[in-house]
Formats: structure tokens, sequence, C-alpha cells
């Protein structure tokens, strides 16, 4: 409303198309029939343009606003008599209206009010090209607003280079856990993660009173997942970014409405998708960065709502699990024997919970042909993923290396008095190491190999418990003090250094002399609480922390991720490599890339066709960038104007006729008689031929010009007397 550019973080849902078109029906009003396009709005898809259009006539009823729809797939024809029509709005796909603006050449700088919506799936359907010269067309002083889910990276660059002074305004982003979340993280094998979530979706999730989300990473996952709940006989609903609009509509409908308790999701898909009675969220996958994870968990427990967030984790996907909680100034809490179900404990899942439904699956698999086919594509599709999955830092993966995991006992969740019994005898038995050596058994006990032993373990028992303290301490995960919840990545990076530093030997720490009373620190210890919890000013520093980039659910948009590059001699470095760019392209004023095909005849031949003369004036005020059609009722057309070029008649006349006879005529004999050899008597009665057929059709051409005989014998008199 106060004309700000804006670039705000929307959730679907969250009434973000009434955000947008009340602010531009407030400042448009009414409509101005020679002003040409006021507002322009770009729409992912076709089904979003169709809403939004829908919502923008209902608020518009009363305005007298004309909207236009430019979509791809439609017929180009009727859209250059849209955009004709000289319409006040303007709701389009990029693709489509840039098609438009540069087979029209048209002049957009009568725009004032442009909106992006969903701009983080327009990035990611590859229409960054067509919005980068759209954007350079326009003129400088509008206002634009971009509405987002996330904030991918690509789309921040984007935001510096074409908008002034932007302001992000995020609504509805958890930046931290909400205090009502339970966390609960299960160590398996990668193999084991079905099982696993089998169980806990058959004993631990109340399906009829709760609704759960489990995040997948390949929509192939998400297939598999389907059809394994459908055999088990769990109702679920399931998206994924390719799946078609009408379907996706219909399932996030089913799970809204409490007809199924369970939606299998990639991330990419279930951006943007308000749930706001959400129960439980299950981590198949888990997530490769902290702020992924904040922003799969905080769409539960909110409103002071109740909640719970299971995460299965592969011994490769431990370094995460680290990352995230030296992120969130957490230590991991890993599960000891006496330990209750508390908050954030990480434990290991026990054998004979996966042995149970592993060989219910290995049935399923031997039974069921496709299921067993899905599961070989989903594995296949898992290698993809951990190609374009990003590393968790270096430090994590040093450190848990070294930690062991069989010392990890089992997570509360499954605690069973008999079962917990059986796994510590078999834990015993598994981590017995007798303290004597080879030389103390049998007939050896006695010799002086026996005695050199007892007084070398005597000696090196102190070193030995020494060192087993010291990898102890290694193993362990220090809590930090400091949350970096909204600190830039500067400040990300200084604190890893912080975790990497070196323990500082005793006798240094004796030497060391600090007054408590009169040392002034360089900075507060609040100085990153303050930090995280201050508004920055600027755009950059609240992008920086908002950024997040997600992987695709498919091999082709996982293919897209992967920068190949190659060496340019002219720039000295490095670029980016996309087969053959600039081939079947052209180059704008601007110096972006555009299709060819953007530039054709065919507005040329519309205009032919139907007569319509495309006029643009000099002068800007009295007319619209977008011309204006000459539309004159039947009733007044004695006043049109002429065209300097008469228009083409479809009937022919009867000299029109006959002279495309006798043309035909001439043609037949011609090729008749071509490679014959004729006589001069032959060509001269030809030529007579000829001679009387032209004399017949100077008659008739005076026939039907005087209309009479008695004209005829006027007109030959005459003649006479001028031969005389």
């Amino acid at each position: 409303m106060e004309g700000k550019n804006v670039v705000a973080m929307a959730r679907t849902g969250s009434g973000k198309t009434a955000a947008f078109l009340i602010p531009m029906l407030e400042r448009l009003k009414t409509r101005i029939p020679k002003s040409g396009a006021r507002a322009l709005i770009f729409s992912p898809t076709r089904e979003l343009a169709m809403q939004t259009l829908k919502f923008t006539k209902e608020l518009a009823i009363n305005t007298g606003l004309k909207a236009a729809l430019i979509l791809g797939g439609d017929k180009i024809e009727d859209q250059f008599a849209a955009i004709h029509e000289s319409p006040d709005i303007i709701i389009a796909t990029p693709g489509r209206f840039l098609h438009l603006v540069v087979e029209m050449d048209l002049k957009l700088s009568s725009i004032e009010y442009v909106v992006f919506d969903e701009a983080d799936r327009l990035f990611e359907m590859g229409f960054q090209d067509q919005l980068q010269e759209v954007l350079n067309r326009l003129p400088t002083e509008r206002q634009t607003l971009l509405f987002s889910a996330t904030l991918p990276k690509i789309l921040v660059d984007f935001v510096k280079l074409g908008v002034e002074e932007p302001v992000l305004i995020r609504l509805d982003v958890d930046l931290q856990i909400s205090e009502n979340l339970k966390t609960s993280y299960f160590l398996c094998r990668t193999d084991d993660k079905t099982a696993v979530l089998l169980y806990l979706l058959k004993n631990v999730v109340d399906l009829e009173k709760e609704l759960t989300v489990v995040f997948l990473a390949t929509k192939h996952h998400v297939e598999y997942m389907k059809d394994v709940l459908e055999k088990a006989n769990i109702p679920c609903s399931y998206i994924y970014s390719s799946l078609d609009q009408m379907a996706r509509t219909i399932n996030i409908a089913k799970f809204r409405t409490k007809k199924v308790g369970i939606l299998l999701v990639t991330d990419i898909a279930a951006r943007g998708i308000d749930i706001p009675l959400l129960d439980n969220v299950i981590n198949f996958n888990f997530p490769f960065k902290p702020k992924l994870f904040v922003h799969r968990v905080g769409r539960v427990a909110r409103a002071g709502r109740s909640g719970r967030a299971f995460s299965l984790i592969a011994p490769d996907e431990t370094p995460y699990l680290l990352d995230l909680h030296l992120f969130l100034g957490k230590s991991i809490k890993f599960a000891k024997p006496d330990m209750q179900d508390e908050d954030g404990v990480c434990g290991t899942v026990p054998q004979t919970v996966i042995d149970d439904e592993a060989d219910l699956l290995h049935s399923w698999h031997e039974r069921y042909f496709d299921l067993k086919s899905m599961l070989k594509v989903s594995r296949n599709a898992y290698q993809q993923y951990l190609k374009s999955r990003p590393a968790a830092s270096s430090e994590s993966i040093r450190r848990m290396k070294k930690f062991s995991f069989s010392t990890v006992e089992i997570h509360p969740i499954f605690n069973d008095d008999a079962e917990l019994e059986k796994n510590k005898m078999l834990a015993k038995m598994k981590n017995y190491r007798p303290n004597t050596t080879i030389f103390e058994l049998g007939p050896l006990a006695k010799t002086q190999a026996n005695a050199v032993m007892r007084e070398k373990r005597k000696m090196h028992s102190r070193f030995v418990k020494q060192a087993a303290e010291e990898s102890q301490e290694n193993e362990s995960v220090e809590e930090t003090k400091n949350t970096l919840v909204s600190a830039d990545e500067d400040d990300l990076k200084s604190f890893n250094q912080n975790v990497t530093v070196k323990k500082v030997p005793a006798y240094l720490k004796k030497s060391a002399f600090r007054d408590d009373e009169h040392y002034l620190t360089y900075m507060s210890s609040e100085h990153y609480k303050e930090k995280g919890l201050g508004l920055e000013s600027t755009f950059e520093r609240q992008a920086a922390d908002a950024v997040l980039d997600f992987t695709g659910d498919e091999n082709k948009s996982m293919k897209k991720l992967k920068s190949i590059k190659k060496w340019d001699r002219k720039k000295k470095k490095f670029v980016q490599d996309n087969d053959n760019e600039k081939a079947k392209k052209m180059k704008t004023e601007s110096g972006v890339w555009i299709p060819k095909t953007y530039k054709s005849d065919l507005y040329k031949k519309w205009q032919e066709k139907n007569k319509i003369r495309y006029q643009q004036n000099d002068n800007d005020e009295n007319e619209g960038d977008f011309g204006k059609q000459r539309r004159i009722p039947r009733h007044f057309k004695g006043s049109q104007e002429k065209s300097n070029r008469p228009p083409r008649r479809e009937l022919k006349t009867t000299e029109e006729i006959y002279k495309a006879r006798s043309k035909k005529e001439r043609l037949m004999d011609h090729q008749k008689n071509r490679n014959k050899r004729k006589p001069k008597e032959e060509m001269g009665n030809k030529k007579e031929k000829f001679m009387g057929r032209q004399k017949k059709k100077n008659q008739l051409k005076s026939n039907r010009q005087f209309g009479s005989r008695n004209f005829k014998s006027k007109q030959s008199s005459t003649g006479n007397r001028r031969r005389r």
C-alpha cells in the first residue's frame, strides 16, 4: 500500500493472492481506455493464473477494470486480439508473454505494478531468462512484488539485480523449533528404514486421530512407499513435483479433510503447502541442511499445539545430525539403559522389530513383481540423490567417524521389559573382552611370560585408563551456548571454527590469568543471542538467513543442479556450460538470450488476415503503449478511413474467370506441342486461331462495357468514320 518493493515469504493458503490484488486495485482504481496495461502478474502454471484471474474479477467487479489472460498452449491469435483491446491488468505465464512482447514489439512503459506469484517455482521451472528480459523492458518507476514460499539463492540474486531497495517480509516462518515439539532420532541401516517406518505407523502414530507427513528423497521413493502402504492396508495420499495439478489438489484435499492420515511428499513438492493442524513429521531421509530440518518440523506444534518429529538416520547421515545440533546449540542425547522417552533422544532400533517388518516386506517383494521393480527403481534414484546431496561439514564428518555407535542403547520408545533384558544380555555377550592375554591361559599360566604380562598390565593400566577417557571426550558432543538462529553465513563459519579449536593443555590453563572483576572482553557474552534476535537493516542480511535451496525429486531436476563448467579463454575463468546455450537463440538489446522462435511473422500474418492496423503513438499521454484497435460499428462504416491498399476481393469477375481459362488453355496447348516440329502452315493456323480468340475477347469486353447491341453498332459506326 505504501508503494515499496516487497519480497514476501508466505505459504500457500495464507492469503497472499488478496495481499497483492487489493493494493493493485487501490492503485489502479478505475479503467482508463487509452492508458494501456498498468498491472502485470506472472504465474508459474496455467491453473494458478486462471485462479488469479477468477479472484481478480471477483474483487474488481465494480471498478470497470479489464483483465487479460495470456497462457502458453492457447491460440496466439486470440491473445493478439486481447492485447489490442488494451487491458488494464495482464495475468500471464512468462514464456508466452515474452513471446508476445517480442513478436508484437510491445513497449511496456505504462506498467506500474508488477507481481511475481510463486517466484521460487518460476525460477525452478527455468523462466529466469524470460523474467530477466521482461524486467529489463519494464520502466524503472514501478512497484515490484515477489511472493514465494521459500527463498532460493537464485531468487535473491535476481532481486538484487532488478529490484531497488526491496523489503523482506517473512510470514509464518519458524526461526526456531517450537518448545512443544518433541524430536526423536532412530539410528538404523538404509535398507531397514522401510521396516522401521511401517512399525512407527502401525504402533506409534495414531492414524485415526493424527495427521502425519512423511518426507522422502525422490518421487520414486514416494511411489514405492505408496505401494507398500497400500499392501499394508494403510490409507495415504502423495504429492511430488511432476504430479498433475488436479491430482495434487485432490490428494491435498483428502489429507486436509482427514480422509487419509498420511501424506507422502518430497521437499520440493511440499514447499508452500500450509496444513495448520499437523501432528507428526517423519523424516525418512534426514535433511542435509539444518534450515531444511527447521523448515520441515516447523509445520507441527504451532499455535500452542504439541507435535512430534521422528527422524530415521543412516550411518552416512550422522554428520548432518551433528550439524543440526550445532546449529540449534544443543547436545545430542544418546539413549541410556534407564532413560525415558524424552525430547531429542537418539537411539537404535531393536533387531526384532526390524526382522518382523522385514520378513513381511520380503514376502511382498516375492509375491508382487511391480513392488519389486519399484524397489529397484527407488534404489537407483537414491544413488542419484546421493550425488546431488551436499556434503556435511568436514569437522562433523571427522568427529562422527571417531564415534562408536555400538555403545548407543535402544531408543526408549521401543522399551519393553523382556525385550530390554534380552538386549542387555546380547550386548554384554557382544562387548565382552577378557582381561587376560594368550600368555596367561592354559599351561603358560605358571611361566615367566605370565609374570611379565602382569607387571606390564600393572604399569600401563594408568595410561590405558587415560586414553579411554580422552576417546570418550572426543566422542561426546559438547553443548554450545550460542544459538545461531538468524545469523548470517560468516557467523556460521566462525561458529564452526570455534568447534574445531583443540583442547588447551593443562599447563597453559594454569599460567593464564584473568581478573573477573576488571577484565573487559571484546564482545558481550550475549553477542550471538542479541544478533540472532535483532532485526537486520539490509535486505542482503535478511536474505542470507532466509536462503534455502532444495534438491530435485527426479533425475531431470537433479541434473539441473550439477554445474558443468568449462574454461572461458576471454574471461579467464571457469563458466557454466549448458550444452549449446546459444544454439537456436537470439540476443536481445539487454543482452539476454531468448529462443529464436519468439520472433516470427505470426503477428504480421494475423494483421493482414484481419485487416487490423496496430498503432503506437509517440505521445504516450494520448495513446497507450499497447496501441488501440480501431473498432468501428457497422452503422458508422461510412466514416472509416480508406487504407492505401484496398482489401482483396474473394469473388472473381467474368473477365478474371475468362483470363484464367484462356491462360490454362494456352498452357495445355504449349505442353502438347513443345516437343513436336510444327510446319509453317500449322504455325500460321495457330496464329489465326489465337488472333480469333483475341478478337472474340475484345468483343466480349466491349459488350460488357456498353451493355447492349445498340451501343455496339454505334461504336462500330464511329470507328469507321475515324478510319476514313
